[in-house]
Parts: C-alpha cells; structure tokens; sequence
C-alpha cells in the first residue's frame, strides 16, 4: 500500500510537471506567434519605404532634369541677348520677361514647401524614407533569430516532457530567455548587435 502511495504520488508530481512544461511551451508559442508578427511587419515596413523612397527618387530626378532645362533655356537667352546687340527694344523685353518666368520655375523646381514637391523637398523626404527603411532593415534579423531560438527552446521543452531530463527544461529556458529579449530588441532597438542587425 504504501509503495502504490508513493508511485501515485511521484506519477501525481509527475503530471504536474508536465502540465507546467505544458503552460511554458504555450506561453512560448505565443511569444513565438508575437516575433513572427513583428518580423513580417518589419519586412513590409522596409519593402513599403524602399518603394516609397525611391518612387521619391524618381519623382526627384525627374524634377531635376526639367530644372537644368529651364537653366539651358535662361542661358541660350542670356547667349542671345549677348550675341545680338542690336535687337529691337520689344524683342529684349520680352526675352527678358521669358528669362524671369525661367527664372521663377527653376526656383519653384529647387524648393517648392507649400507642396513639397521641389527637389530639396523632395530629397529631404526621399532621405528620410530610406532612414525609416534601413531602421526596418536593421529591426528585421533580431525577429529572425528570436523565432529561431524560440522554437528550439519549444522543441527542448517537448522533449524534455518526454525524457524527464531537467537539463533539456533548462536549456530551453536559457534559449527561451535570449529568443525573448532578441524579439523585445526587434521591435525596440535597444542595443545593436554586431553581425545581426
């Protein structure tokens, strides 16, 4: 009788264990689900700014190109008006108008604020997204391996339900912990590692 109360009782402590090993792999499957989410939004963000920013790019070469025409205009103006001395007085005036409305787009094309859309402007904000896309970049990796030290801390807790072997638990434990501070670094950036991110 009583080595059947003792087995109970060791097959009782038993099945407690293995609940809370239980609990533990559901709280790390949900932290698991939580760096998944986190890396995937992390990989949009940097597609969406890298798109964004060289759209901005592009809108600002493009800009810049109808800038240095204008500035080919003013200058085979000023060429004119230079080479023909005596060209009627209405003729002068009015290229000389020409070259002042010239004049007024190829500032209007440098720095355009109530729109934004100048080639300062443009470039300022092109800048800016791609810092939003590098700091993207850089938050992705530290996902990457939380998820991987997450599920091998997962796989070692399962065994270790299986086995007994407190080693494995503990193990799990140590990778679980590093998974979970990678995961919290991802969406936060506490430090930099050196060759992660």
């Amino acid at each position: 009788m009583a080595f059947q109360d003792l087995a109970d009782a060791v097959d009782a402590g038993k099945r407690h264990r293995d609940r809370l090993i239980a609990v533990y792999i559901g709280i790390l499957a949900v932290i698991l689900a939580v760096a998944g989410v986190g890396g995937g939004n992390a990989t949009k963000d940097a597609t969406a700014r890298n798109i964004e920013a060289a759209n901005t790019w592009a809108f600002f070469q493009a800009k810049n190109i109808r800038r240095h025409e204008i500035r080919l205009m003013i200058s085979e103006f000023e060429v004119l008006l230079a080479t023909q001395p005596g060209l009627p007085e209405a003729a002068r005036a009015m290229i000389d108008e020409r070259i002042a409305k010239l004049r007024a787009d190829e500032a209007r094309y440098t720095s355009e604020p109530e729109t934004g859309e100048g080639t300062k402007e443009l470039s300022a904000r092109a800048k800016e997204l791609e810092k939003q896309r590098d700091l993207a970049m850089s938050k992705d990796p530290y996902f990457d391996y939380g998820q991987a030290m997450l599920q091998i801390a997962i796989v070692l807790a399962s065994v270790a339900i299986i086995t007994g072997g407190s080693a494995l638990l503990f193990l799990s434990g140590l990778l679980s912990a590093l998974g979970t501070v990678l995961t919290l670094n991802g969406f936060f950036l506490f430090y930099h590692v050196p060759y992660i991110g």
